[in-house]
């Protein structure tokens, strides 16, 4: 819980939907955020974050494409228009897009396979199968995730109806847009 509860890029891209499309909408990018954390338990399942550990070309190509998709991500909230938040659907992302970034944000984050690395193997026991134990960590993880970033995305969202003045709004697109460069 403490885990998900500590502001990561994952809780800015929540904080972010959830204010500009709202909770419903914003659960794409959630689900694509647990496919992401799916992805990295898959790799340390298959031992693949051993290797991604002790290659520091691997690590590397890993941890540049996420630092280059949060720049990314950070130049487009600084670039949105500073109009006041409604939930529209010109110009907003549809569900597939919401999706896709929430995945991204998770899977180009390399301090999650390393992490997934340093924690799972505490709850897998090596002689008992392997398959159940994993699901019932992602099982886990899933639903401390979800419950976390829906609070993130939900609070974001409550934000909406007091953000009607564009130099507010200005304001909040360069602080977002920092957090994602930062």
């Amino acid at each position: 819980w403490l885990i998900s509860l500590s502001p990561g890029a994952g809780a800015i891209s929540c904080m972010s939907a959830g204010m500009r499309y709202g909770y419903r909408k914003s659960v794409w990018n959630i689900l694509g955020l647990q496919a992401g954390i799916l992805l990295l338990v898959v790799i340390v399942a298959m031992g693949l974050g051993a290797v991604l550990a002790t290659s520091i070309l691997a690590f590397n190509l890993i941890k540049w494409f996420g630092v280059a998709y949060l720049v990314w991500l950070g130049i487009q909230q600084w670039r949105a228009e500073a109009k006041p938040m409604e939930m529209s659907t010109e110009n907003a992302r549809s569900p597939r897009q919401l999706f896709m970034q929430g995945f991204l944000v998770n899977a180009s984050n390399p301090k999650g396979i390393i992490f997934m690395l340093a924690v799972l193997p505490q709850f897998i026991d090596p002689h008992g199968p392997q398959f159940v134990q994993y699901a019932i960590c992602t099982g886990t993880l899933f639903f401390t995730d979800a419950v976390v970033m829906s609070g993130y995305t939900l609070l974001a969202a409550r934000v909406l109806s007091a953000l009607r003045d564009p130099a507010h709004i200005r304001k909040l697109n360069l602080a977002f847009g920092g957090l994602f460069v930062g």
